[in-house]
């Protein structure tokens, strides 16, 4: 156990993940390792690069020196170039070496966690040399992880896990997004309440709220006038809130009651990864 409860949740979240992750990578012949993914231009060997990266920053490891080739066209912002640095410095590793590295990776990880003794505060290295409270840090990976096994049991057909530790931590990570995308992306007027009904293996109700600011809030209490209600199960919403699937491919899961100028406008926004 860490010292800190509000951690550990976080700490279960990516161990259960991580675990998960590399039962699923150990087996798979080379070829494997390049099929491509729901996560935008990455195949199996990137995400498995990126979580061995990440989790080596975490732990304080240096970044490696390595630039970057010019036909990488995807990568066009900052934030891009350094996630796909971790990335491209392995991109001719064998099937061997990504799995000892991953499982190293995660024995050294686990120990941290397991020691964590910081206060939740604390705080620790972020991406593009900013920082971040520990407690952000370590539930951005636990949300990290989880939505990367997804992307990994959705290309190896192994599905699984849409209830697990990770899948609750990933839900609160993405509801928090969902007042930018009403209030802000979307433009829903002052005054309105936009009702998310999500059912399926993880089930919720939240209500964004734009006050008479333009600003919206998330709750869990119902609204008795929204100007819309969304309904959709829980993959088609984690998947569209992560930009794996386009809008167009799962249209029909998702249910728009109300305004539909502006349901439409919330779903074309629905995207809150980077």
């Amino acid at each position: 156990m860490t010292v800190h409860p509000s951690l550990q949740t976080y700490a279960d979240a990516w161990t259960h993940s991580a675990d998960a992750i590399s039962e699923l990578v150990k087996p798979l012949v080379e070829g494997e390792w390049n099929r491509g993914t729901p996560c935008p231009n990455w195949s199996v060997r990137d995400i498995i690069s990126h979580i061995i990266g990440m989790e080596n920053e975490q732990l304080g490891d240096p970044r490696p020196i390595h630039t970057l080739p010019r036909d990488l066209f995807h990568v066009r912002t900052e934030h891009q170039r350094y996630m796909e640095m971790q990335v491209d410095v392995r991109r001719h590793h064998t099937s061997p070496e990504m799995t000892a590295d991953l499982e190293y990776t995660i024995i050294r990880r686990s120990r941290q966690l397991r020691n964590e003794t910081r206060e939740p505060g604390t705080m620790v290295r972020a991406p593009l040399g900013a920082e971040q409270t520990l407690e952000l840090a370590l539930r951005m990976r636990a949300f990290d992880v989880w939505v990367h096994e997804q992307d990994l049991r959705t290309t190896l057909g192994k599905p699984g896990n849409l209830d697990s530790p990770g899948a609750y931590v990933a839900r609160d990570v993405l509801v928090s997004g969902l007042p930018k995308v009403v209030a802000k992306e979307a433009g829903a007027p002052p005054n309105t309440a936009v009702v998310f009904d999500i059912t399926g293996t993880v089930e919720f109700m939240r209500t964004v709220r734009v006050n008479a600011d333009g600003r919206g809030t998330v709750d869990g209490a119902p609204s008795l006038g929204p100007a819309v209600t969304i309904a959709m199960d829980w993959e088609t919403y984690f998947r569209l809130a992560c930009g794996r699937v386009r809008l167009a491919s799962v249209s029909d899961q998702i249910k728009a009651e109300g305004d539909q100028e502006l349901a439409a406008a919330i779903l074309q926004s629905f995207a809150v990864t980077p």
